[in-house]
């Protein structure tokens, strides 16, 4: 069945018709489709650019990992998140899911990679050094997408520790983009690590507290994509118990919060430098569905509203390699009753949602 619907298109802000055939978009006319939605604004789909589906699942205890990556799926769609990149996970349950099994397109990396005893117990693949370039490769072809590590984590000591040495994070980039793949890292706050991962030319930084002003012309140069994943940094109390939990000092504590909260500054300038900032919700730390509360605080960081939804629509869906509301591209939208830029509330309300041309039925 072919589908029509009328309204301002984002990022364009043009008010189009807008026909799905063939389960591809058309401005051509189409006289016999039906008409969906009459009015309204349109946005090729939100993207969770940092999510764990296969963590925090609202799915009920005792199901598969495939089921419980679903389940979190499902709530992303909910929330009108048309694709999702997941930058590693405890296995690669995630992997397959997609618009063939009505759910959003998920581009995982597969496990997470770290150095012996260098991330949670038992959450991450653990590799030795000299084994992480090997280790990378094979995540990114068995994901088909990306490979992730984990770039410092509290060694036993209590004090932030860099997993790897820059020259063995060149080595795991030049094996992944060898199989045309890309590579995240987790970093907290360890500038160290940042720098390493701008010099080896991985593709994108998570997290990132230790990012200062000095790094973000490298990470233009370099193509560096930044996920601050606000969201999670939101309350401070139950940040201050994980770190404390993990055994480290108060002094070091005390200093990470206190980057938490010169993020949304550092969000600010990186965005104004040119550095492509997308949004993540680091969902599976906490619920999914909630990326209409990291657009909240990309806006509250000072993020221009275009900006701010653009790192959870089109920007992220070109990062991705994704299409958005053009001639002859998959059809993937959704639309609002309300024009979505500047005000997230809006985001949780979308009128209708379509995924490769196929109408998601509320």
């Amino acid at each position: 069945m072919d589908l029509h619907v009328r309204g301002v298109v984002l990022p364009d802000g043009v008010e189009r018709d807008v026909f799905v055939v063939d389960g591809r978009f058309s401005f051509h006319q189409v006289a016999d489709a039906e008409t969906v939605l009459d009015g309204g604004w349109l946005v090729p789909g939100l993207v969770d650019t940092h999510a764990h589906l296969g963590l925090a699942s609202p799915a009920p205890p005792g199901v598969s990992d495939q089921e419980a990556a679903r389940a979190s799926a499902r709530a992303q769609l909910a929330a009108g998140v048309l694709a999702v990149r997941e930058p590693g996970g405890p296995n690669r349950a995630s992997t397959g899911i997609g618009p063939d099994q009505g759910l959003a397109r998920t581009f995982t990396g597969g496990r997470f990679l770290a150095s012996p005893a260098g991330y949670f117990p038992g959450l991450a693949c653990q590799v030795p050094a000299e084994a992480l370039a090997e280790a990378a490769e094979q995540e990114a072809q068995a994901s088909g997408a990306w490979a992730k590590v984990i770039g410092d984590f509290p060694g036993p000591d209590g004090r932030l520790r860099a997993n790897f040495e820059p020259e063995t994070l060149a080595e795991a980039a030049q094996r992944v983009h060898a199989v045309g793949a890309r590579i995240a890292i987790h970093s907290m706050g360890l500038a160290e690590v940042v720098e390493a991962a701008i010099a080896a030319g991985l593709d994108s930084i998570e997290h990132g507290l230790s990012l200062e002003t000095e790094h973000l012309a490298a990470m233009v140069a370099g193509e560096v994509a930044w996920v601050p994943t606000l969201t999670i940094f939101v309350d401070r109390d139950p940040i201050r118990g994980l770190l404390g939990g993990l055994g480290m000092p108060a002094g070091d504590v005390a200093a990470l919060v206190a980057a938490i909260d010169r993020q949304p500054e550092v969000v600010r300038e990186a965005a104004a430098a040119g550095v492509l900032v997308l949004a993540g919700t680091d969902a599976g730390m906490g619920p999914h569905g909630k990326i209409a509360g990291e657009v909240r605080l990309l806006l509250d960081a000072g993020l221009p509203p275009e900006h701010a939804l653009g790192a959870a629509s089109w920007e992220a869906r070109r990062f991705l390699g994704l299409a958005v509301i053009e001639e002859g591209a998959p059809a993937d939208l959704v639309a609002y009753p309300d024009d979505p830029r500047g005000d997230p509330r809006v985001l949780g309300r979308p009128a209708l949602r379509i995924l490769d041309g196929h109408l998601i039925e509320t």
